[in-house]
């Protein structure tokens, strides 16, 4: 649930990045700079870093450990057979986003905290917006994130779903609300991180 509120609020901040582009580069580059500067957004980016790592590492231990303990195959079908392909694709859609975050912080996070020469803008902050404009011109790149958020997006689908069930919510009329604020969650998400290098790419090709 902390990295679903991590999203949320990343989502919200790169939406700067459709505002008209004279204004979106100051502001963007401005919030950027912002940003990196507050301590406690320091702690809140450490805590993300950690549960990525904490949340990959229990996912395997997990994995490993429901493997053993099945031992043979069951001879009727097991209800995970009758449960979405994504939620029966996690460890998959995990690895995907996995290698994804490392392409995204290799190309943004680490040119921006490394003091690598980005380019500065008009008001001379570090010009994070251009590099974003430039990293969505490569249609292959654009097609990696496109293919990152959507794995984001169906782990999603099931991971909020199961994260409230495994806080409690599992009395019928609530987990069915569980469920659908799930797939809600995850559309947004999946559709505003997607719409910002289709953007960019598509307005560069005009």
């Amino acid at each position: 649930l902390f990295l679903c509120v991590f999203l949320a609020v990343h989502l919200l901040g790169n939406l700067q990045l459709f505002l008209p582009e004279g204004q979106a580069q100051t502001q963007f580059n401005w919030y950027a700079k912002v940003l990196s500067g507050l301590p406690m957004i320091k702690v809140a980016a450490w805590l993300t870093y950690i549960s990525v790592l904490a949340h990959t590492i229990l996912a395997i231990v997990l994995g490993l450990r429901n493997r053993r303990s099945v031992g043979t195959g069951y001879q009727a079908k097991s209800p995970t057979d009758l449960a979405p392909w994504y939620s029966r694709m996690m460890g998959v859609l995990g690895t995907v986003i996995l290698l994804f975050l490392i392409v995204h912080m290799s190309d943004f996070w680490w040119p921006f905290k490394s003091g690598a020469d980005i380019g500065v803008d008009a008001d001379g902050q570090r010009d994070l917006f251009g590099l974003v404009v430039v990293e969505f011109q490569k249609g292959w790149k654009v097609a990696l994130y496109v293919l990152g958020v959507l794995a984001v997006g169906f782990h999603l689908a099931h991971g909020v779903y199961s994260g409230l069930r495994s806080l409690g919510v599992s009395h019928p009329g609530y987990a069915r609300w569980a469920k659908r604020f799930g797939y809600v969650f995850a559309v947004v998400v999946t559709v505003g991180f997607a719409a910002m290098p289709l953007y960019f790419y598509l307005s560069g090709q005009l």
